[in-house]
């Protein structure tokens, strides 16, 4: 048997073939996805988290040597009845408080309404070198420029005692 010599021999073509049946495939597949619903959803979940737990940071931090921008950077991350508070407190605290959300979760999401409850842990620290754990719930708001809280509570530690209970 003679070999011919400059042809290209059938399994590559096979080969050929069904690499770009794989890529076809795939990209068919990406296509398809691209639009969907649970996708979208998806982002939309991970953005409302991400964007709240920045925000409950900015919410918990104020230096007082630059409180103006603090409550500037505050009445930006917040919206309804939340922003009204915070635009009439003027208190400041002594101390500088930096927050840092060491974990979050939604617990509440509505893509359709633009509304998400989430619930976080946030180290508080200050200038005094005191550390402070707080657990907190907020409510969100999707706006025309982007997530906003709207309400802020403190949520009791389950299982933690008050002083002088058994």
């Amino acid at each position: 048997m003679r070999r011919r010599t400059g042809a290209i021999p059938y399994g590559w073509w096979a080969a050929v073939l069904v690499a770009a049946l794989l890529c076809g495939g795939a990209g068919w597949s990406y296509a398809r996805t691209a639009g969907d619903e649970d996708r979208s959803y998806a982002e939309a979940r991970d953005t409302a988290l991400a964007t709240g737990r920045r925000h409950l940071a900015v919410l918990n931090s104020l230096d007082p040597t630059r409180a103006e921008a603090g409550r500037g950077a505050w009445l930006e991350v917040s919206a309804g009845e939340l922003r009204e508070e915070l635009r009439k407190d003027r208190s400041s605290p002594d101390v500088s408080v930096r927050a840092t959300v060491t974990d979050a979760a939604l617990t509440a999401f509505d893509h359709r309404a633009g509304t998400a409850r989430l619930i976080a842990t946030v180290r508080v620290e200050t200038t005094a070198s005191a550390s402070d754990r707080k657990r907190l719930e907020a409510e969100l708001l999707r706006t025309s420029d982007g997530w906003k809280v709207t309400a802020l509570t403190t949520v009791p530690a389950a299982g933690v005692r008050e002083e002088g209970e058994r």
